[in-house]
């Protein structure tokens, strides 16, 4: 076994590798950029290498630096976690020839199955199911076109060389097919540097059902069942399961056979997933193979009670594997949620930004959070804006929702926009909870996913103002402790008066509208008033800005964390953003800014897609590349487009703004 290995990535894979190494007595050395000195990786790694600038070109994708990083600080072999180098097969090449072990496949595996075309053409010979559709080399967009308008449509373009759901377009008609040919081809290049695309047929209601495959030196090959990672926005995982709902003990043993065929017929070593699409009535179709770790691992090793990271690093120092076929075996149900920092609301917008408070629900035997940060890191346009993988586990899929549910519940995110209230009304939605699976159930449970934004309710606007309250006490404490005179009645926030009570009025903001709370002092507790409706209130602050309030006979355990006028409310599962108002402040008066429409985030003007003139709502302005993803830009009312403010390739700003626009005058 190794003694010291190098970890060529970041994040929480570099952090889950760093992990199963402590456990097993192995050093390990973190590579980083400038963006990332201060990240959990860099700290929890016993060494750390810096490699360049924040961009991934200049640090994490340069094979040099973290061949020399390996070379200067003795590591034995280097681990490519997932993303970057992992399916780099020159850089596997590179590492052998330095004298450092690859943990990973063979250069020649990667090789073969990084094209999807020629991995396709090798999977016939081995006699996996292909999915009908052209795989040539011929990229004239004319061509692909003839091919697509041959296969029928729908038709999904792929990239070649692609992976995690980006260089991908569904076209459902012949018309569209040249422009999303040209979008594809434009996200293909500048994620993997190689712009062929592959196009097949597009399977209706498919299910995306994956096999963890791992094989030895030896010539030992192994499948480890199976994962259902149907649920998927942007082509890219949401969610993931194992074992698959439905899934037969014969139709599990024919996708687990045609999988290790797939790697054998490769020479396959290491950890390795083998993608199928498969019909509602359980026919299936190999789509490509990912030859690394997969994102979703954890929930393989939750029902197989097996660490993937120990057979990764016993495999590569040459050992055989732990188990044979007939030792694995399936116990209970896991689920993975994948937690980003971004906005479902706003087509799943990426968000940056400084994690202000970060708890998440606790770990045990059946909840686990593998995750890359920690309170107080930044979420930067850098990298993947993923905070964490809350995985659960139990006996089975119906008491593993409920564990998902609860986790989700628990976990307190403030600082970044969060997916976690849309995973937890996907794992509340009928029809994932019915297991009625396939890779369009976010598109098809749209009134169910993304409601209108409703109503804040009345005991969220109650509870605030207890922690209003009760911090107005504590803070009040605080200062007559650091007075000399500590019980001066000057100091007490209790609302004494002579011959009466005292009253005032806490107010905030929920969205454009003015909540008045009325609030009249009765001793340690407080009469509270909202919408004509008077009740006795009283609370106290836990740890972690929780706190425990009491409304009448109703007790109710919430968190209210306050970021300057914002107050972040998670109660009852929900979580809730209303604003502090005080009517007393004065805000200078103005209107919005002029009309230029502006950046989301930093990122790259791709496309320029509009003449100036006059456009409708909703026409495309341009595409802006943030995180390896387009963004496109359109008008958001009937006006005048006057000119762009940058041009191709020219990076922008957060904020900054890109379109001079003119709404069209109401009449």
């Amino acid at each position: 076994m190794f003694s010291k290995i190098l970890i060529a990535n970041r994040g929480e894979i570099a952090c889950r590798v760093i992990k199963t190494a402590r456990r097993l007595g192995i050093r390990t050395v973190a590579v980083y950029s400038e963006a990332d000195a201060n990240a959990r990786h860099v700290r929890l790694a016993d060494e750390a290498v810096l490699l360049g600038p924040a961009a991934a070109r200049e640090s994490y994708l340069v094979a040099e630096k973290i061949l020399d990083a390996a070379r200067r600080t003795g590591a034995q072999a280097i681990h490519p976690g997932y993303g970057f180098l992992s399916e780099n097969a020159d850089f596997a090449e590179a590492c052998a020839a330095a004298g450092v072990v690859f943990i990973g496949p063979p250069a020649s595996a990667i090789r073969a199955m990084g094209s999807k075309s020629a991995a396709k053409a090798l999977m016939e010979k081995a006699a996996v199911p292909l999915t009908p559709g052209y795989h040539g080399d011929n990229q004239e967009p004319e061509f692909l076109k003839q091919q697509a308008d041959a296969i029928g449509y729908p038709v999904l373009i792929k990239a070649a060389a692609g992976g995690g759901g980006k260089g991908m377009r569904l076209v459902d008609k012949g018309d569209d097919f040249i422009a999303a040919l040209a979008s594809c081809q434009r996200e293909a290049r500048s994620s993997f540097g190689n712009d062929q695309v592959l196009v097949e047929k597009y399977i209706t209601r498919p299910r995306h059902i994956e096999i963890q495959v791992f094989g030895d030196s030896q010539g030992n090959c192994v499948y480890l069942f199976e994962r259902d990672c149907s649920v998927q926005r942007r082509h890219q995982k949401v969610l993931e399961e194992a074992p698959a709902p439905g899934m037969t003990p014969e139709r599990r043993r024919q996708m687990g056979e045609a999988a290790v065929a797939a790697a054998k017929a490769v020479g396959y070593v290491g950890a390795g997933t083998v993608e199928f699409i498969a019909n509602q009535d359980g026919s299936f179709y190999f789509m490509e193979m990912n030859t690394r770790l997969q994102v979703e691992h954890p929930v393989t090793e939750m029902i197989t009670g097996q660490d993937l990271v120990e057979w990764q690093l016993r495999v590569a120092a040459g050992e055989a594997l732990p188990l044979r076929q007939e030792q694995l075996q399936i116990r209970g149900h896991a689920l993975e949620a994948r937690i980003y920092a971004e906005d479902a609301g706003k087509g799943f917008l990426p968000s940056t930004g400084r994690l202000l408070h970060l708890v998440p629900p606790a770990e045990g035997l059946n909840v686990r959070v593998d995750t890359g940060v920690e309170e107080g890191d930044e979420i930067t346009p850098h990298y993947d804006p993923m905070i964490a993988k809350l995985i659960v586990w139990d006996e089975d899929r119906e008491a593993a929702l409920a564990r998902m549910r609860q986790a989700l519940a628990d976990y307190r995110v403030v600082g970044v926009t969060t997916n976690i209230d849309f995973l937890s009304r996907l794992v509340s939605c009928p029809a994932f909870a019915g297991a009625d699976l396939d890779t369009g159930l976010i598109e098809r449970q749209q009134d169910f996913l993304f409601p209108d934004s409703p109503e804040v309710p009345r005991d969220v606007i109650l509870t605030a103002t207890v922690a209003e309250l009760l911090r107005e006490r504590d803070q009040a404490a605080q200062q007559g402790q650091r007075s000399g005179d500590p019980w001066s009645p000057w100091n007490r926030r209790d609302g004494w008066r002579m011959n009466i009570a005292a009253r005032r009025t806490v107010s905030f903001r929920v969205g454009e509208t003015q909540v008045d709370v009325g609030v009249a002092y009765a001793g340690e507790d407080w009469q509270l008033t909202l919408r004509n409706d008077t009740l006795l209130a009283r609370g106290r602050l836990l740890a972690h800005d929780r706190l425990a309030v009491e409304l009448e006979d109703r007790r109710l355990m919430a968190s209210v964390v306050a970021v300057a006028e914002k107050r972040h409310v998670f109660l009852n599962s929900g979580t809730y953003v209303i604003e502090r108002h005080d009517p007393l402040h004065l805000v200078e008066a103005g209107g919005a800014q002029g009309g230029g429409l502006t950046a989301p985030m930093p990122g790259k003007v791709v496309a320029l897609l509009a003449q100036p003139g006059p456009v409708a709502k909703g026409t495309p302005l341009l595409i802006l590349e943030a995180m390896k993803m387009e963004h496109t830009i359109t008008a958001p009312k009937q006006g005048n487009l006057k000119g762009f403010r940058y041009a191709v390739g020219e990076q922008v700003a957060d904020g900054a703004e890109l379109v001079d626009f003119a709404p069209e005058a109401a009449a």
